[in-house]
């Protein structure tokens, strides 16, 4: 390989282990088998790997900047570890990439991605940790029987890993579970690699350790048919996304022993062109036209329908490229996120946008998309903030706020 280049995605993160300090390679899009750790000192030696250096130029900058000499055959040893684990943007990545992809989008589910890692993969298992998450501290207590009133007709839900905001989610599945008659729970969750058109439905089945969750075939029919448009199988946008798995396997225990409920996911990709532009996403065609089929595919619809929404709000920090600590602002960032939360309980779409382009979302709300996408969508009339959180990692001076709310007829 002539001129190496490490792939654009890839996430290089000191680490230290056993008193060695070494750069760890992970890869968020999953396309290799894990983790891949070399040592810290051939930090530099990556930085040339853009593609635009080749092996000689390397070598050439490598004297020119410490008067040393390296070998090529060391640069080659580098870029033939990297290539086999497939970090580089080379043939054997691209061919293993479209193996991966065509398996997915040729097979008619969806399987779990992050059992075993973000909650158990043992059904068992699985369920015990979901009864806990609504009997913790800070949970909303078990579900009761409910009264199936059908007045609920969405919830917000976060999307962040279930071992830190659990108990956030049992806010809003309680509700959920004791409020909602729908058949068909149409999910809208933040897509976070950007893949695809804004909207990205799948007719697959999801399945998770609980069992398969049917796609609801013919509510995205008629939502094609209202759209004017096909959705295909361009759904590779779903095959490691977290935010939409999370609300599955939470809707399927609450069902699996009250009633046979079907699902419609759709991911949902960036607005933040529109932000910095201060022009509402109405005001782009592709978007004004989905919500509008969507809008329209729910009036319609004979059987009744709720919403889920998978979505956190702010992620403020060095980790996510701020120049500060977020430590010293989480006050600060609750009173703007509560203020932004007052106006998605208004059920006012454009006041949510307003509240976040007018600082061109300085506090990066990832569920920007999905939260505008339901209040231009959803026939309700009032909400309830149940319950809003924060999370704060210390270790990378940054932290995630999300919330849990209702919407009612």
């Amino acid at each position: 390989m002539e001129f190496p280049k490490l792939r654009t995605n890839i996430e290089v993160i000191p680490v230290e282990s056993s008193g060695e300090r070494l750069l760890c390679f992970r890869d968020p899009l999953r396309f290799n088998s894990g983790l891949v750790l070399t040592p810290l000192g051939l930090l530099d030696l990556i930085c040339f790997f853009d593609g635009f250096h080749s092996v000689v130029d390397i070598q050439a900058e490598w004297m020119r900047q410490r008067g040393e000499l390296l070998f090529q055959d060391d640069i080659q040893k580098l870029i033939q570890q990297l290539d086999e684990h497939l970090l580089l943007d080379s043939p054997r990545f691209n061919q293993q990439r479209q193996k991966i992809e065509d398996e997915f989008r040729s097979s008619p589910i969806r399987q779990p991605v992050h059992a075993g890692e973000s909650y158990p993969a043992n059904p068992d298992e699985l369920r015990r940790q979901l009864e806990a998450f609504f009997t913790a501290e800070g949970g909303a207590g078990k579900p009761g029987p409910g009264s199936s009133t059908g007045k609920i007709k969405g919830i917000i839900a976060p999307h962040i890993d279930l071992r830190v905001g659990g108990a956030c989610y049992s806010w809003a599945y309680k509700e959920l579970a004791e409020c909602s008659n729908a058949e068909t729970f149409i999910i809208l969750g933040t897509s976070h690699y950007g893949l695809g058109e804004f909207f990205v439905p799948t007719r697959k089945d999801y399945q998770t350790p609980l069992g398969l969750m049917k796609t609801d075939q013919a509510f995205l029919d008629a939502l094609e048919q209202n759209d004017g448009a096909s959705f295909g199988n361009n759904d590779i946008a779903h095959r490691i996304e977290h935010s939409i798995e999370f609300q599955m396997i939470f809707l399927q225990h609450l069902f699996e022993n009250r009633r046979e409920v079907q699902i419609v996911p759709i991911l949902c990709t960036s607005f933040h062109a529109m932000v910095f532009k201060k022009l509402s996403p109405m005001q782009e065609p592709r978007v004004s036209r989905f919500i509008g089929a969507l809008k329209k595919t729910v009036h319609e619809y004979p059987k009744p329908t709720c919403f889920i929404v998978g979505a956190d709000l702010a992620h403020v920090g060095r980790k996510f490229g701020d120049p500060f600590a977020a430590q010293g602002w989480l006050q600060e960032i609750e009173r703007e996120d509560l203020e932004m939360l007052r106006r998605v309980a208004s059920i006012d779409a454009e006041a949510f946008f307003r509240s976040i382009s007018k600082d061109d979302d300085q506090r990066k709300i990832c569920g920007f998309p999905p939260i505008y996408t339901f209040l231009a969508a959803v026939e309700a009339s009032s909400a309830r903030l149940f319950k809003y959180e924060q999370w704060s990692e210390e270790a990378t001076q940054s932290a995630v706020t999300y919330a849990s709310m209702g919407f009612y007829s």
